[in-house]
């Protein structure tokens, strides 16, 4: 039997932490609460202490922001995973959020299944990112902050094989790993392998950066 997600909920926000926590544990099987935090201080003690698989993170901290806070976060519980759950919709703050490390960045209007969706493919090395803000991050790494993603050479495409460029567009499409495995009538396994490959090509680390790199060059479709 696969063990729970152990989640670190941090948020200074009371009642919305207490209930974003029962509503995370109606599900012991999947996810598990092994913690809380109300500030960034507090939060880097429980990740040390904890080294939880993820740390679900507000960016409206007192004192300390969430994003100035990952560099801390991740020191303290390098294997943990962030995902940003805020309500900011600022292209900057998603942009130095991804760039600062997290996993992903979702708003708190997010549904509760598809907060423990994105909980899930985090853990499993995946970015996430809410769909209306995908516009929002192209444009703030198409900035001039952020040249390496959007200033691709002459035919950047050109390293990947035809079944990595159909698997690089559905990425920057949204789609899942499963979801591209379905697509494409081949094993998950087999995509995941493909899209290391994709990345490592086009020296980028994450999903995120492909999708972001895949519509820079027009192939979002």
């Amino acid at each position: 039997m696969t063990s729970p997600i152990r989640l670190l909920v941090v948020d200074d926000h009371t009642l919305f932490r207490r209930g974003l926590i029962a509503l995370l544990s109606l599900d012991g099987e999947a996810l598990e609460v092994v913690g809380e935090a109300a500030n960034a201080s507090e939060a880097q003690r429980r990740a040390a202490e904890l080294q939880p698989d993820l740390i679900l993170l507000d960016n409206h901290l007192p004192g300390v922001r969430g994003i100035e806070a990952l560099p801390d976060l991740q020191r303290a519980a390098p294997r943990a995973k962030v995902l940003m759950l805020t309500v900011s919709e600022d292209e900057d703050d998603l942009a130095a959020a991804l760039k600062a490390g997290a996993s992903g960045y979702v708003l708190k209007t997010i549904e509760g299944d598809a907060l423990v969706e994105a909980i899930q493919r985090c853990v499993r090395g995946e970015s996430v990112v809410s769909p209306e803000l995908t516009t929002k991050l192209i444009g703030a790494l198409r900035s001039a902050s952020q040249p390496e993603l959007v200033a691709p050479p002459v035919d950047p495409l050109s390293a990947l094989s035809p079944r990595e460029r159909e698997i690089v567009q559905l990425v920057a499409n949204g789609l899942s790993n499963k979801e591209i495995a379905r697509s494409l009538d081949i094993t998950e396994a087999t995509v995941k392998i493909h899209v290391q490959h994709l990345l490592r090509k086009l020296n980028l680390k994450s999903r995120v950066q492909a999708a972001v790199f895949a519509a820079g060059c027009g192939v979002v479709g």
